[in-house]
């Protein structure tokens, strides 16, 4: 058979699958960390619940991650994760959903590990918001996962530097209320809203005058709704 015949024949199946998100429709990519919790805690002993050190290396990796040839106009870290906002009218790849999830991906987990000394990976998946609203949406949901696990990794590790293993910590923790986590730190002297904003809210990332900027104190609520909603007001 000759080479051109086969090549024809055998991209049927890498391409056969090769999904595209419709032109109009908003991007936003969120990466996670494989076995982050393992990897802090076993092979590099990170501080719990959180290090400014882990916490410098996400904001690196996201923005690597801004600034490695897609049009990315918001990123946003917490914890493990990333979020990336693309700007509506990006066109790289033909918007195969395939291409972006595995060079995302790649280029995290690379960017990682070289920052890391050690190997770190990241899965990626794609979603397809319909408009600015869910774009909105999108982003105060992670801001409040981002809120729920801090109060919980909070009263976890107080427990756990308390001598409560981890099964037992976790139990204790199962069922508490938002008040009850909250009273819980303040009877051993911490009052979670002078926490650390970064540790609550997660860090935001934008371009100004062609340079990223971190922002470490990003507002909550509603307020980070409108926040979202001015990096979409210049497109149409």
């Amino acid at each position: 058979m000759k080479f051109d015949d086969l090549d024809k024949q055998m991209r049927v199946y890498e391409t056969a699958h090769d999904h595209r998100i419709l032109p109009g429709l908003w991007i936003v990519a969120r990466l996670d960390g494989r076995n982050f919790t393992r990897l802090c805690r076993e092979r590099v002993n990170f501080d719990a619940p959180f290090d400014e050190r882990f916490r410098d290396m996400m904001i690196a990796v996201t923005a690597h991650l801004m600034d490695c040839g897609f049009k990315v106009i918001y990123g946003y870290t917490q914890s493990d994760e990333i979020s990336l906002l693309f700007d509506q009218d990006v066109d790289m790849f033909g918007r195969k959903m395939r291409k972006y999830d595995s060079i995302l991906a790649g280029e995290a987990s690379a960017k990682f590990s070289l920052l890391l000394g050690d190997i770190g990976s990241f899965d990626c998946r794609l979603s397809q918001l319909p408009n600015k609203e869910t774009v909105v949406n999108y982003f105060r949901w992670r801001s409040e996962d981002a809120h729920r696990n801090s109060l919980n990794s909070h009263c976890y590790w107080l427990l756990r530097k308390e001598n409560v293993d981890a099964r037992e910590a976790t139990v204790l923790l199962e069922g508490k209320t938002v008040a009850e986590k909250n009273e819980l730190l303040f009877s051993r002297g911490i009052n979670f809203n002078d926490l650390p904003a970064w540790q609550k809210r997660g860090i935001g990332l934008y371009w100004i005058e062609s340079r990223i900027h971190s922002n470490y104190d990003l507002p909550f609520g509603d307020a980070y709704g409108e926040y979202i909603a001015r990096f979409l007001e210049y497109v149409i």
